[in-house]
């Protein structure tokens, strides 16, 4: 392929026009770019179940419009995956598991247990992808420029080590009150900036510490 490899920790296949992941890159490259190409599909397996020692992949700037991370076993040490600047409405994390009409979802074994940030920012996402509390190490998710109209209650359920929420430039409306309250070791920032919040929503936060954390409300509606 036209991809740059240094051999040792980089794959490069940034602006190189790729429409899938070469078959012959490197799985022991720690960073590997495939940002600003014609990429619609990305698989975390091509089916050798061979596991990448990636600690950082960027798949930012493609064609993607439906990502399924419930794949992701053969990157067991990937810490940040950089999915801006794409089209994505669905980014599944759960295994749906219907039983008479239930809407139960199953858990994933082992779905990146590593990653700490997750970066969604400029899709087509209207709410907050179902499944992040999968993410055991899920420090950060950036989700700014998309169309969440809502946050509900169990969006960030079992999100136990996240630190980081940046939910600016959305269309959000409403917040469940209980929507952080679970979120013990959020410290450093919840980013609401440039919503459609109507209302100051002081009950959401009555339960988090105001000493640590930074809470951005401004350019709202009301």
């Amino acid at each position: 392929s036209e991809c740059r490899w240094d051999g040792d920790f980089l794959l490069n296949c940034s602006f190189t026009g790729i429409s899938t992941i070469p078959e012959d890159v490197s799985r022991t490259a720690i960073t590997a770019d495939f940002s600003y190409n014609n990429i619609k599909t990305f698989l975390c397996t091509d089916g050798r179940n061979e596991e990448w020692t990636l600690k950082h992949l960027n798949l930012s700037n493609n064609l993607i419009s439906e990502l399924s991370l419930t794949t992701c076993r053969n990157l067991p040490v990937l810490e940040t995956l950089n999915l801006n600047g794409n089209a994505i409405h669905t980014l599944t994390l759960d295994i749906p598991t219907p039983a008479h009409g239930s809407n139960k979802y199953g858990k994933v074994d082992r779905l990146l247990p590593a990653l700490k940030v997750l970066s969604t920012e400029r899709n087509n996402l209207i709410t907050v992808p179902r499944g992040l509390g999968l993410l055991q190490s899920l420090q950060t998710v950036h989700m700014t420029s998309n169309g969440i109209r809502q946050i509900d209650r169990n969006d960030f359920q079992n999100c136990l080590q996240l630190k980081d929420i940046i939910l600016q430039k959305n269309k959000i409306t409403k917040i469940h009150p209980d929507a952080f309250r679970d979120l013990n070791k959020l410290q450093v920032v919840v980013d609401l900036r440039e919503n459609a919040l109507t209302t100051p929503l002081p009950q959401i936060f009555i339960s988090l510490n105001f000493f640590q954390l930074e809470v951005d409300l401004s350019n709202n509606a009301w």
